[in-house]
């Protein structure tokens, strides 16, 4: 007969062993807000036209960016400053920059954005140098942020008798919290009742998973999933009460479905990526290699004493081309990720063999994920 302490240890290994998997269960859900974005909520893009000032003679060549100097000009008329007629500016310490930024939603006015400015002329350097105030705009044409402020370099150069040394990038450079916000964008959608989420990557199952936990939660009816990467839900419109909504579905985690079997190919630099959803069937695999060689030696064509003959070199081409056989290999099923690496590291291919080979699988229908070459 089992004893009490043996029931008590069989009892206390079964809630581990359910731990355990609940633990396992839980590390593969995922909160909405990792899979969704509301629609609306966005950063937006800025950007403006200036000027670094106090160069140190690294500024912007003018006469080869004459609208360096047609800048500054305008500038000093600004301030009251009148050129005379027929005076051209060579100003070595001033260069143009174009002035970007990112605009996060809910910006309000009075806030500050870091800035990033990147030379557009043929300045050598901005390190050191000055913004001057700078309006940013967006698409629309309305100034949303002002910038201003100590352009920051993170690179550093020298020069000396016509020798450069320099390290990392010297026109262009950031001003943290170097803008301040005029104005604020509306984030707010179309129908205060109702706020969209859209999902990060278009899945059918995951628009009806996400829509059938907030139903759960929140009643029939709340969520509505209108297509693959759209769901629209129906919202609080006290402000208070939105955002507490808002907060709890982004809190809520839902186990997501499996991404589509892909594999990646990166044609440049030979890298390969796949994901767990590949799967590979039996397929018998040879591959060769093929070498090719070629060498040039030179030849002199000395003429004979005496004589008016010239001294000809040319080059003599041979070109060998080598093909070694392939072992012909059986690539076992892999229903896993592991698996099917261990089956392709069976043959001992390059990275570059290795793309090829899968490319030929793909095609013969015996690897079920599809095959993108960026």
């Amino acid at each position: 007969m089992m004893t009490l302490r043996n029931r008590l240890l069989c009892l206390t290994v079964a809630a581990l062993s359910l731990l355990a998997q609940g633990v396992q269960a839980q590390q593969q859900r995922v909160r909405i807000k990792d899979l969704t974005s509301i629609a609306g909520v966005r950063p937006n893009q800025i950007f403006g036209y200036g000027l670094v000032v106090g160069l140190d003679g690294t500024g912007d060549r003018t006469t080869q960016t004459p609208f360096t100097s047609q800048s500054t000009a305008t500038m000093l008329a600004r301030q009251g400053i009148a050129l005379p007629d027929g005076v051209r500016l060579e100003t070595r310490n001033v260069a143009s920059v174009m002035v970007t930024a990112i605009l996060p939603p809910f910006m309000a006015p009075g806030q500050t954005i870091d800035v990033t400015v990147s030379s557009i002329g043929n300045a050598r350097s901005i390190r050191g140098g000055t913004l001057l105030i700078t309006p940013l705009k967006g698409v629309d044409g309305n100034v949303y942020a002002l910038a201003q402020g100590q352009v920051v370099v993170g690179g550093a150069g020298a020069e000396a008798n016509g020798n450069l040394k320099k390290i990392n990038q010297l026109s262009n450079g950031r001003i943290p919290n170097g803008a301040i916000v005029e104005q604020a964008v509306d984030n707010n959608g179309d129908d205060p009742k109702v706020i969209r989420l859209e999902l990060l990557r278009s899945d059918f199952g995951d628009a009806y998973s996400i829509s059938e936990n907030i139903n759960a939660k929140f009643g029939e009816y709340t969520a509505q999933p209108m297509d693959a990467r759209t769901i629209s839900i129906k919202a609080p419109i006290r402000p208070n009460e939105r955002v507490a909504f808002i907060a709890s579905i982004q809190a809520m985690p839902i186990e997501p479905t499996g991404p589509a079997a892909r594999v990646v190919v990166d044609s440049k630099t030979g890298a390969v990526a796949m994901n767990q959803s590949v799967k590979l069937s039996p397929v018998v695999v040879a591959h060769g290699s093929l070498t090719v060689e070629i060498t040039q030696t030179p030849l002199i064509s000395q003429p004979g004493p005496f004589s008016n003959g010239q001294t000809i070199v040319a080059n003599r081409t041979d070109i060998n081309i080598t093909r070694t056989g392939g072992q012909v290999m059986k690539l076992e099923a892999a229903d896993n990720l592991n698996d099917l690496v261990t089956s392709l590291n069976k043959m001992n291919a390059t990275v570059d063999d290795l793309i090829s080979i899968l490319q030929a699988i793909e095609r013969s229908g015996s690897i079920r994920a599809e095959i993108e070459v960026i």
